[in-house]
């Protein structure tokens, strides 16, 4: 048998001390081989200052001592550092039910990102096995773009930041409950988010697109509602009756937004209260029949219709719409990020390099030339 300390170097500047065990020794909380011991302790890869390096001295004399001491306690066959190391406890479950309490379309983001955890590090990973090499291990891999879904499609970049984002809010959950020794969280570095093409109307194709007339359609109606708000799809199909309240100049709705989880009382304009029709039952949908499944065709060839050229137009690009209008109408950047629901206004200002000017306003300005018409061939 033996015991030798090892080094990794990682992606944040520090080499990161473990012991390798030959041959793999048995854990005796769980009956798992393993070959390694990560110690926690931590050299600086390029000390700086005398005493970064007396530092660095004294964290390798300890490891040292450590490999020493597990080199006679594995002799006299005593395993029971390894149980105390590590957390017991599955973390692909822990994840899994977290996840489950989600709703709506943020409940699919959540699932996706334990599945592609799981699909790296096995559903047997624990508390214990979370480090933060693991955990750089794992950022690595998701840049790569792996793709799990039935078709082994590639994620972007920008999706793979969202799993991961929310793996490091679990991250820190579990070491707020003290399931993990270190807060990775604050370690280990998030993906940064690239920028994507961001399709929108101009006030003048949005009017060209409402111009074209589609009586009794659901989608043509929704998606103008989109525009005239803000709102998210998922927002928009579980609206109900009982949510739209006020009267005429002062007309808002009362909801809990899906991906947010936060409670708004959100303002809307007459024309988008007009817009819903007559009212129904209170606990009616507003927009019956709403399937996101066929929102993205029914788009293409609306656009078409109008004479508006776009590529890869979503329902989500109603809401870029409504952002972009604003800002261009003269809406400041903290009052549209309270209207579209972010928590940070960075994700407000990913608009602002769309506009040449910003001024101030808001749910008045998106208007149309003939709402009268417009409710009639809804």
């Amino acid at each position: 048998m033996s015991v030798n300390l090892r080094k990794k170097t990682l992606g944040t500047g520090r080499i990161s001390l473990y012991l390798d065990f030959y041959p793999a020794i048995r854990n005796p909380d769980t009956g798992v081989f393993t070959r390694r011991q990560f110690l926690k302790l931590y050299l600086l890869e390029k000390p700086k200052t005398d005493l970064e390096r007396e530092t660095n001295r004294k964290t390798y004399l300890l490891a040292q001592n450590i490999c020493a001491q597990r080199l006679i306690e594995i002799q006299n066959h005593r395993f029971g550092f390894l149980a105390e190391e590590r957390k017991d406890g599955n973390f692909i479950e822990y994840f899994r039910k977290i996840a489950s309490r989600k709703s709506g379309s943020n409940y699919f983001g959540w699932k996706m990102a334990w599945r592609y955890l799981e699909s790296y590090g096995g559903s047997g990973l624990r508390f214990r096995d979370l480090t933060e090499e693991f955990s750089e291990e794992y950022r690595d891999y998701m840049l790569t773009g792996p793709g799990i879904g039935r078709y082994g499609k590639r994620i972007g970049s920008n999706t793979a930041g969202s799993y991961f984002a929310k793996f490091r809010t679990m991250l820190k959950t579990a070491y707020k409950a003290k399931l993990l020794d270190e807060n990775l969280y604050e370690i280990v570095p998030p993906i940064d988010e690239q920028e994507a093409i961001r399709e929108f109307l101009t006030l003048e194709e949005f009017r060209a697109l409402v111009k074209v007339p589609i009586p009794n359609c659901v989608m043509r109606k929704a998606s103008i509602f989109a525009v005239l708000t803000g709102l998210r799809f998922c927002d928009i199909k579980s609206l109900k009756w009982e949510q739209v309240r006020g009267f005429y100049g002062n007309h808002y709705i009362q909801f809990t937004q899906e991906k947010t989880e936060s409670p708004e009382t959100f303002p809307i304009s007459d024309e988008a209260f007009e817009l819903l029709g007559e009212r129904r039952y209170l606990d009616d949908l507003v927009f019956r029949d709403l399937r996101y499944s066929r929102i993205k065709p029914f788009l293409a060839k609306w656009l078409d219709l109008a004479g508006v050229h776009k590529s890869n137009f979503t329902f989500h690009c109603l809401r870029h719409t409504y952002a972009t209008l604003q800002l261009a109408l003269g809406t400041d950047i903290f009052t549209l990020m309270k209207m579209l629901g972010h928590k940070s206004i960075k994700s407000t200002m990913r608009y602002l390099h769309l506009l040449d000017t910003q001024k101030k306003g808001t749910t008045e300005k998106i208007k149309l030339a003939d709402i009268q018409a417009l409710i009639n061939a809804s």
